[in-house]
């Protein structure tokens, strides 16, 4: 028999360590290649963690809770081996070359020199938890212990990220001034009142980060919604007309989403300073269409998994990729990498039987399109012969930006443009 570490993989390129949340396996249990073994929380996503190797759980090293750096062992696997070899634990080249390349980032000094001064960092001393990283960049940049618990953070439970302590070393540079007050996590400034039979529910991880987020973005991001309703008729004719040869030729169902997540991206293409970021007093204007789409978990919470590049794949490719990454987010088996890097959103609110919402732009974008709910309704509409009233189907598109960025000229022209492109939509096209 021989010996293997479970180590704490890498699970994002700005990821430095995770928390476990559950051990799936208790010392003892048999483990097959690839099962997984234990659930992990970043700060982007909850994911589980297979095991590289077989065989039996001998040690766990890591309780729940624990927050480990990757490439760290968190649980010692007995493997079988051939005749001849030692009892020795066996560790991945590769596996153990990352541990070594993480530990060599994460070894902080007691104190860093910069222009000759040296400056106490004992963050030791804080009450708050700061990763390694961060700890480095405060170091290397001079920050007081009191200076940096005064920065809030967009992490987890509040935590310091790379790019909060990063974003405020440049703010700092430029000389401008910035709200620091330390955050706490979703307190209501009036207590809430508690009476007899009350049910009191303790707020989870995610919903904790998405209370957290959602006050963030209504503080940094001045919200508008514009609004405007389409003729979206000849879009649901021709969905009912391909659905069921698309669901036998591809094995997946055709939904609206897709195609009103194509119109979108073409007028993306129309309006690129849509497609946007703020840093600080610049405006980094995107290259990469990247689509964020909300969806709805069964525990209630919200993600937003990301389809990189969406203008590269045609009605077929969205309508794949859109169910496939709405499938993983439900069953909890989305990468951490799947929801970072968004450019744009959108949320089907429709789903839900709404016919339109405001939704909260989701940063550092700045905009978010909530899709309505398709209803039929009698409209006038223009013939050869006249006027005359139908039945058509109709949907409202709710468009939310920031006014720091995009004035009402950009953000009303927008969604009308995505409006025009669901109601001018080829029914002739294949697919």
């Amino acid at each position: 028999m021989a010996q293997a570490e479970l180590i704490m993989p890498k699970m994002g390129e700005s990821i430095m360590e995770a928390t476990i949340l559950k051990w799936l396996k208790k010392p003892g249990d048999k483990i097959e290649q690839d099962e997984s073994v234990l659930e992990v929380a970043t700060d982007k996503v909850d994911t589980e963690v297979p095991s590289i190797h077989a065989g039996v759980l001998k040690e766990i090293l890591a309780k729940e809770g624990d927050v480990v750096k990757v490439g760290k062992a968190i649980a010692i696997i007995t493997t079988e081996a051939t005749q001849g070899k030692t009892e020795e634990p066996v560790t991945a080249p590769e596996i153990e070359k990352a541990a070594r390349i993480v530990e060599t980032k994460a070894r902080v000094s007691d104190t860093t020199s910069t222009n000759g001064q040296s400056h106490a960092t004992d963050y030791k001393s804080s009450a708050r938890f700061y990763s390694p990283l961060v700890k480095n960049i405060a170091k290397e940049e001079g920050i007081a212990v009191a200076e940096l618990e005064a920065i809030s953070g967009s992490g987890l439970e509040g935590r310091v990220t790379k790019k909060d302590i990063l974003g405020y070393v440049q703010n700092r540079k430029l000389g401008i001034s910035i709200a620091t007050a330390p955050r706490t996590s979703a307190v209501p400034l009036v207590p809430a009142s508690i009476s007899a039979g009350d049910e009191i529910i303790q707020m989870d991880r995610m919903r904790k980060m998405i209370a957290e987020r959602m006050v963030d973005s209504k503080r940094i991001s001045p919200h508008v919604t514009s609004f405007v309703e389409a003729d979206v008729t000849n879009i649901v004719f021709w969905r009912n007309k391909v659905k069921n040869e698309f669901k036998k030729r591809e094995g997946d169902a055709l939904t609206f989403t897709p195609i009103f997540i194509e119109a979108v991206i073409l007028a993306i293409k129309d309006y690129p300073m849509i497609n946007i970021q703020v840093d600080g007093d610049r405006i980094i204007k995107k290259r990469d269409i990247n689509i964020g789409l909300a969806v709805a978990l069964p525990s209630g919470n919200l993600i937003v998994p990301v389809i990189r590049n969406a203008d590269q794949y045609n009605i077929t490719g969205l309508a794949k990729v859109v169910n496939d990454i709405a499938k993983r987010a439900r069953d909890n088996k989305l990468k951490p990498d799947e929801l970072s890097g968004g450019t744009f959103t959108v949320s089907n609110v429709g789903s839900f039987g709404n016919v339109m919402g405001t939704p909260i732009i989701m940063q550092p974008q700045v905009a978010i399109m909530a899709l309505g709910a398709v209803q039929k309704k009698p409209a006038v509409i223009e013939t050869p012969y006249g006027d005359a009233i139908a039945v058509r189907h109709k949907m409202f598109l709710s468009h939310s930006y920031d006014h720091r960025v995009v004035d009402g000229a950009l953000g009303g022209s927008f969604v009308r443009r995505v409006a025009d492109y669901l109601e001018k939509f080829d029914t002739s096209r294949s697919i």
